[in-house]
């Protein structure tokens, strides 16, 4: 007899999916109304944002079934022989001009001379074509420049990067006319004009669309003639390089009221190009960001009148700037911002390995306490999520795609990751953190991290509203596509279209509840891995969860609709798991691309239990505060029906990780390479990793001294140079070998110490 029901059911079930008619009267036409009902609405500016940049590797990761040979197959970002040559020569050359601490306490500038390099070489044009005279430098290759010039200053690598991000050069590149790239391009370029780009005001940060500044469609006089142009009023802040800047990029809402140039008029938010010595510009006083020395300040202009061919692109991309600024975010968002962190990132953990190994207290390493090595041991594993994010991000940039979603999960977490990287270092270094000096290499990065924070839209914002937000309506395989059927005149047509759509949709989500479960319930044994070996379960661990992610969007935006972005606490929990996953697979991917060394893969699996955990962490705390209990009731069965089991990395794992950093060495070369070396280097950074090496060569000079001790033939407790005498007293080591301990002695001594200054 259930035999029987369970046949009639199958049947009736693939009657009502089979027959278009019937389907179309019991599932489709109510389906249609209920989610046009629910369908969130959109403004114009979320729709803009919607259509611009592209969906790349987060959308494998949202549909419960990563591609992971896609993954693999983006190739290992490589500086061109140009690229390489400029950061050997013109960077290093750069980076021994740069002393952070006169810059920032003495000048509050950049010293004339490093101003004037940096236009003479061309840092200001990196993403500008050749036939301008820029460099035309990969994404890949900005962001190792910017990073390097950060691990020794903050300041001078924000104002490197500001020219080459978000601004006039990346508009006119993208979007400019002949003309405008003619005029502008070249002096950009040879450092003749510097840019910034006003778009943050007093009523209009993170909701950038809601600019109130105004440009008003008129005729006025313009060089003696009758001119269609636009009369401009604007009051920005936080505009980098304005203080100094020669030429002004305005964000504006643009109106047409008496209808000079067609029937709208509301035309939408454009972008013009405005030299600062133009008529009613006025470029206002400078901020003090932080007590950091870039240039930062305010503009206004009243009534201000422009010709429409000072519109970027032409009056032809009038009101299309809001495209325009989504689609060039990569560059702040996804390059910039990310290379600041890494750099501090690589900083922190080559100056923090070393010190915790030259300092001593307790008559041993601080590196040896375990208290110190759970610090330390994040530090490592931050920092190589954070190299491994900025390749991968910088190369889907160089891919010529445009991915909005990756470049808010970087520029979010990898800001983020970057503050908690020096936190820790300045825990561990304590003292030598905290008192400023030409020697103090950690301060200014600590004190700077807040401003990375804020900038290219406040984190808060950024996780609540932009990741999941978005990217559940760009990255589902038919969520946008069935609110834009929902959406169409037409109304026979856009069920039609639905139709079409909603079968795919329901097995598309019947796929991913029954990956999550099963996934689940077998331990993830049976999801497939590109590789083997060690890595091969982080692989199948992430598809469980991506088939959970997705089951989980479905179900948050079947039930709830258009509150979901209302949601923000919900939402941010789901973006927490489509941007553990991400940067979970750049991990792999530059395990991976280094190929697969033996000793990062303590720091690897450390990294990927952090993720792993994160993810499970964020889809817990989802369905606990999921708002319909039955549904959250079912979804706990889907994804966790044996329990939460993804644990942080623990102990052990730690201690590996700042054992496999311990040493000079390729890996601790491979997570610290964005910090060089410098002969002349002031900042204290070549002094502790003088002292780590000095140190590390008389590794067996110490094991031999230690062993004495033991056996009582040299007292313990004895100072550094009484324990070198009295060990040279016993023939214990060579007159040699003492002076070598007594040069390393006074190398640690001169790391550990700190700047001191008459008493004012």
């Amino acid at each position: 007899m259930f035999i029987t029901l369970l046949i009639l059911l199958i049947i009736a079930v693939v009657v009502i999916f089979a027959v278009k008619n019937i389907r179309m009267q019991l599932i489709t036409r109510p389906v249609f109304s209920f989610f046009k009902k629910v369908l969130p609405p959109l403004s114009d500016t979320e729709k803009e944002a919607m259509e611009a940049g592209d969906v790349w590797w987060e959308g494998e990761l949202f549909k419960g079934k990563p591609n992971w040979q896609m993954l693999h197959s983006y190739g290992k970002p490589a500086l061109t022989s140009d690229e390489q040559d400029f950061i050997n020569n013109q960077v290093q050359t750069a980076l021994s001009m740069i002393d952070d601490y006169d810059i920032v306490s003495n000048r509050k500038d950049l010293p004339p001379e490093l101003w004037e390099y940096f236009k003479k070489e061309g840092f200001f044009a990196l993403i500008i074509p050749k036939k301008y005279g820029g460099r035309a430098f990969s994404a890949y290759a900005n962001s190792t420049i910017v990073s390097k010039i950060a691990s020794r200053s903050v300041s001078a690598a924000v104002t490197v990067m500001v020219p080459n991000s978000l601004g006039p050069g990346e508009l006119l590149t993208h979007y400019g006319t002949t003309e405008q790239k003619d005029i502008w391009l070249p002096k950009l370029a040879d450092g003749q004009a510097i840019p910034c780009f006003a778009l943050t005001g007093p009523e209009a940060g993170s909701d950038a669309g809601a600019i109130p500044d105004t440009g008003i469609v008129c005729r006025e006089e313009f060089n003696g003639e009758q001119t269609l142009g636009l009369r401009l009023n604007w009051n920005k802040r936080y505009i980098t390089l304005a203080p100094i800047a020669d030429v002004l990029g305005l964000a504006f809402q643009m109106h047409d009221p008496d209808g000079l140039l067609g029937e709208q008029k509301q035309i939408g938010i454009t972008c013009a190009l405005i030299p600062t010595d133009h008529p009613g510009v006025e470029i206002g006083r400078r901020h003090d960001p932080l007590h950091l020395a870039f240039m930062n300040g305010t503009t206004q202009g009243k009534d201000v009148f422009i010709p429409l061919d000072w519109i970027i692109g032409g009056p032809q991309y009038a009101g299309r700037g809001w495209r325009m600024l989504v689609e060039c975010l990569s560059a702040g968002r996804g390059i910039s911002l990310p290379a600041l962190s890494t750099a501090l990132g690589h900083m922190a953990t080559k100056t923090t390995t070393a010190y915790s190994a030259v300092r001593q207290q307790f008559g041993m390493p601080i590196g040896q306490f375990e208290g110190v090595q759970e610090a330390l041991a994040r530090i490592i594993s931050n920092t190589y999520q954070l190299e491994a994010a900025r390749r991968l991000t910088t190369t889907g940039i160089d891919l010529n795609v445009k991915p909005s979603i990756v470049t808010a999960i970087a520029k979010y977490h990898m800001t983020e990751l970057g503050r908690n990287v020096i936190d820790d270092a300045m825990d561990i270094q304590s003292g030598k953190g905290i008192q400023l000096g030409p020697k103090n290499y950690l301060g200014n990065a600590y004190i700077a991290l807040p401003i990375s924070i804020t900038v290219e839209g406040a984190n808060i914002l950024t996780r609540s509203l932009m990741i999941f937000g978005q990217g559940a309506t760009r990255c589902h395989p038919y969520v946008l596509a069935e609110m834009e059927a929902a959406g169409m005149e037409d109304k026979a047509a856009g069920l039609e279209r639905f139709d079409s759509l909603l079968t795919g949709h329901i097995g598309y989500a019947a796929r991913n509840g029954f990956s999550a479960f099963s996934h689940a319930v077998t331990g993830s044994l049976f999801a497939s891995s590109p590789v083997s070996g060690e890595t091969k379960r982080y692989y199948k661990s992430m598809t469980r969860l991506s088939a959970a992610l997705a089951i989980m969007s479905d179900m948050s935006m079947l039930m709830l609709g258009g509150d979901l972005k209302r949601k923000e606490m919900l939402s941010a929990r789901l973006g927490d798991v489509l941007s553990q996953l991400y940067l979970a697979s750049a991990t792999l991917k530059l395990f991976e691309d280094n190929g697969r060394q033996f000793e990062d893969l303590p720091t690897v699996k450390h990294v990927m239990a952090t993720r792993l955990h994160l993810a499970a962490k964020a889809l817990d705390e989802a369905i606990r505060n999921f708002p319909n209990r039955i549904v959250a009731g079912l979804l706990r069965v889907l994804i966790f029906p044996l329990g939460n089991h993804f644990n942080q990395a623990d102990d052990k794992q730690s201690i590996e990780v700042v054992n496999s950093m311990s040493s000079p060495g390729p890996a601790r070369d491979r997570l610290t390479f964005l910090c060089p070396d410098i002969d002349n280097d002031a900042s204290g950074i070549a002094d502790v990793e003088r002292a780590f090496v000095a140190k590390y060569e008389c590794k067996e000079l110490f094991v031999r001294m230690k062993q004495a001790q033991k056996e009582g033939s040299l007292a313990r407790k004895l100072a550094p140079q009484a324990l070198f005498n009295s060990a040279l007293e016993i023939d214990l080591i060579s007159k040699e070998e003492h002076q070598q301990l007594v040069v390393a002695n006074e190398l640690r001594l001169a790391a550990i110490n700190v700047d001191d200054f008459e008493a004012l």
